[in-house]
């Protein structure tokens, strides 16, 4: 037997923040030496932090992640135990994103990322270039300041393995994993038998299956060792890398480290028998075949050994049973260390949300509420950073510290019902339960006279005053009589933020949170500079539907029982008199239901449709219960507000990255917010498509009747000569 153990880890690392990312990295390997491990393997660009952007541009940053790793190599982090860092590299004039893979204090080889990730939320070929040669190593030459420490001067730069005395060790680098072409493939034919994938992947509903299928099948196939790790939490912008660094060997899940976690620091151990792999190899007939003509890799030579001989103080793992969280679950706890992360590092002493009683804003005071059940949980199980953070933020005197979730909500969280004339009792005393339960300190305001004075001050300009559609006001009155209301609730709600802990002596400011939901978003269905207009958004790439699901479960699970009344409401804005014969609802005002809203955006981001290829699918989506007409009245509806209202994507509070049809303008879904809202060219061609439709179906039914009357020629006469017509 050849026994291994190796560690892998989630690291909550801090764009820019070499100090807080080395402390993580230097646990990280001493926990993982305290195990027995000789193999560590550390996330993506972990030295720096994954998120720096246009810092990775700055000759800085590169020069401070060499400083870092000369602390790391002279001092004894790496004896007797291989370390992959991940950190930026320049080789000549080109910057190349690395794996640097060092042990007993000399650098080994290093790796740069050959597929770079440059989709979605990634923009990787901004900051580097992809290694493209691959059938030689380069020798690189060290910074004089680092060859002289570690008494090196080149170093093997490539791509490459490293063959140690006993078996064969390789990196992939994140996206590298999903190409069509993955580097381990070709690595397992020349004998690699453990893969470290450092990664930075971020989450995203549902998307964790995707990514564990693809590390399951990299050793299914070919078998191996597959090392995933991953970061963990918010680095300092709109992603949650969402950890689960895990270990899988021949196609088997045997160590798996959490999704979601406020620890900065989780590494994950495994134990393994790597004849297992050699075993599973050579089971495989169409494996050995490939093998005997692989096309050559290079190596580096290592003159170590890391395995060990057979003995019992080893205990091997095995199979594990996958761990998955429900998309509610997600919801819950995705969001809610993400605002963790940013409360405490952004010097913030709470947080402030505008509570209306609905849906949205519901929904983000029950994450906050579960963040902090995690916090109060976290410092039971005896988190000291945790319970520093935590003591730091609700301003506890010496020697206390949160025990209960209610009382640490009351100190960090305040909660603030607007009221005006057109809100209801009802929304009201549900704000209020709903605070009382997760234990934040409620206000209740009534905003009509701030909103009265405003009309006062605008009829003494103009001599005109403006009036509700219901009381026979025009749409641009009742429009502006909403949007008043609004965005004398964003101002109300900063002032309050800014002056709240002044008021109650403490020091400090409230961070106030955002309630805008994806859906709203893409339809444009909210006030410019409203209360969707925040510091952050916990929910902004969240959909409707998602949130309500999530509403029903946080009422069971996480003890707040009035989520089950606010999720059987229906969606209102409150911002038009309440009538007996009316009442403002959300799906009325957009002339869209929320799960339409759904469908639209998918099929506009994830299927990348425009007018005329949503049309044509949605014809055979919905063609049971609509005809191409109203299908095509509804396309052009929502392309009509969606680019009327795409400019308010501009000023988006910056929200958390869950949903991959998010409209966010920053960086995820980049398009003009100038638009011909009429789509002149693309309607005109669904018109056509509507004809030609409503056509057929003419023909169609005139066939039929032929047919039914015995007229063999019907169908050729009514296509014209087209014996194909009516089909």
């Amino acid at each position: 037997m050849r026994l291994l153990k190796v560690a892998t880890c989630n690291l909550n690392q801090w764009a820019m923040d070499f100090d807080c990312n080395m402390k993580n990295v230097k646990e990280s390997i001493a926990e993982a030496k305290a195990a027995g491990a000789v193999i560590r393997l550390g996330p993506e660009l972990e030295i720096t932090g994954y998120g720096c952007e246009d810092h990775f541009l700055e000759l800085d940053t590169v020069a401070h992640a060499w400083e870092c790793l000369k602390e790391l190599l002279l001092g004894d982090w790496t004896d007797g135990i291989l370390c992959s860092f991940g950190m930026p590299i320049i080789k000549g004039s080109e910057r190349y994103n690395c794996q640097v893979l060092c042990m007993n204090r000399k650098i080994i080889m290093i790796r740069p990322k050959m597929w770079l990730a440059n989709d979605g939320n990634y923009r990787e070929l901004r900051w580097f270039t992809a290694w493209k040669q691959k059938n030689q190593l380069d020798d690189f030459q060290l910074p004089t300041e680092i060859s002289e420490a570690v008494s090196q001067k080149t170093v093997p730069f490539g791509y490459g393995y490293i063959q140690f005395l006993d078996t064969a060790v390789a990196a992939e680098v994140c996206e590298e994993l999903f190409a069509p072409l993955p580097p381990h493939a070709e690595l397992a034919l020349n004998g690699v038998e453990v893969f470290m994938n450092a990664s930075g992947s971020h989450h995203q509903l549902r998307k964790l299956d995707v990514r564990l299928r693809a590390f399951i099948g990299a050793t299914y196939y070919r078998g191996g060792v597959y090392m995933y790790s991953n970061h963990q939490g918010c680095d300092g912008g709109r992603l949650y890398y969402d950890g689960c660094s895990c270990v899988i060997v021949n196609g088997d899940m045997v160590a798996q480290g959490s999704q979601f976690s406020l620890k900065d620091v989780e590494v994950v151990i495994a134990e393994i028998d790597l004849d297992a792999v050699a075993s599973y190899r050579g089971s495989i007939s169409s494996f050995q075949e490939q093998a005997s003509a692989k096309p050559k890799v290079p190596s580096v030579a290592a003159p170590y050994n890391l395995c060990q001989s057979f003995h019992l103080r080893m205990c091997l793992s095995g199979p594990l049973k996958i761990k998955y969280h429900s998309p509610e679950e997600e919801i819950a706890l995705g969001p809610g260390c993400w605002l963790w992360d940013y409360l405490r590092r952004s010097g913030a002493s709470g947080f402030l949300l505008p509570l209306s009683g609905g849906a949205d804003s519901s929904s983000v005071a029950a994450i906050v509420g579960c963040m902090c059940q995690l916090v109060v949980k976290e410092i039971a199980n005896g988190d000291e950073r945790v319970k520093a953070d935590a003591i730091r933020i609700g301003q506890y005197a010496d020697g206390l510290y949160p025990t209960d979730s209610k009382e640490f909500a009351k100190r960090i969280f305040y909660t603030v019902y607007m009221g005006s004339e057109n809100s209801s009792e009802a929304t009201r005393s549900r704000a209020k339960l709903l605070a009382d339960e997760i234990g934040a300190w409620h206000l209740d305001v009534c905003i009509d006279g701030v909103v009265s004075a405003l009309l006062s001050l605008f009829e003494n300009l103009t001599g005109k005053r403006p009036r509700y559609k219901i009381d026979g006001g025009s749409s641009a009155e009742n429009l502006g009589l909403q949007n008043i209301q609004a965005r004398i609730r964003m101002v109300l709600a900063f002032m309050l933020a800014s002056l709240l802990p002044w008021v109650h002596n403490k020091s400090g400011f409230y961070l106030v949170l955002g309630s805008s939901n994806v859906d709203e978003g893409l339809r444009g269905y909210l006030t410019k500079y409203d209360c969707s207009s925040a510091d952050i958004n916990p929910i902004g790439s969240i959909s409707k539907q998602d949130l309500r699901s999530f509403l029903r479960w946080a009422a069971n699970h996480l003890g707040f029982s009035s989520l089950a009344e606010v999720e059987a409401a229906p969606p209102t804005a409150e911002l038009e008199p309440i009538r007996s014969n009316y009442s403002q609802l959300d799906e009325v005002d957009m002339g869209m239901t929320y799960e339409e809203l759904s469908v639209y955006g998918r099929m506009r981001k994830i299927f990348r449709a425009g007018p005329v290829s949503m049309f044509q699918n949605l014809c055979y989506r919905w063609g049971t219960k609509l005809t191409p007409a109203e299908v095509a009245e509804k396309v052009k509806h929502f392309f009509k507000y969606y680019s009327i209202n795409r400019h308010k994507m501009t000023v988006l509070t910056p929200s958390y990255h869950a949903e991959s049809y998010s409209p966010e303008d920053n960086r995820f879904d980049l398009r003009q917010f100038l638009y011909n809202v009429r789509w002149p060219f693309q309607f005109r061609k669904i018109d056509e498509l509507v004809q030609k439709l409503d056509g057929d179906k003419i023909v169609m039914k005139e066939s039929t009747a032929s047919t039914s009357d015995g007229g063999g020629m019907g169908v050729v006469a009514a296509g014209s000569g087209d014996p194909k017509a009516g089909v």
